[in-house]
């Protein structure tokens, strides 16, 4: 993404009302991966 989101509108996207994350999250290279798609992970080179 070349322009990425304010950190206070990822953060909340991300974070929910107890502070937690809202879903499983990884960094792959200089990229977050949020949630869980089989593709995506596919894609990232992950499995």
């Amino acid at each position: 993404m070349s322009n990425p989101p304010p950190r206070k509108e990822l953060l909340a996207a991300l974070l929910g009302p107890t502070g937690n994350l809202r879903a499983p999250a990884m960094v792959c290279g200089d990229t977050l991966i949020v949630g869980f798609s089989a593709d995506a992970a596919k894609a990232a080179g992950l499995y």
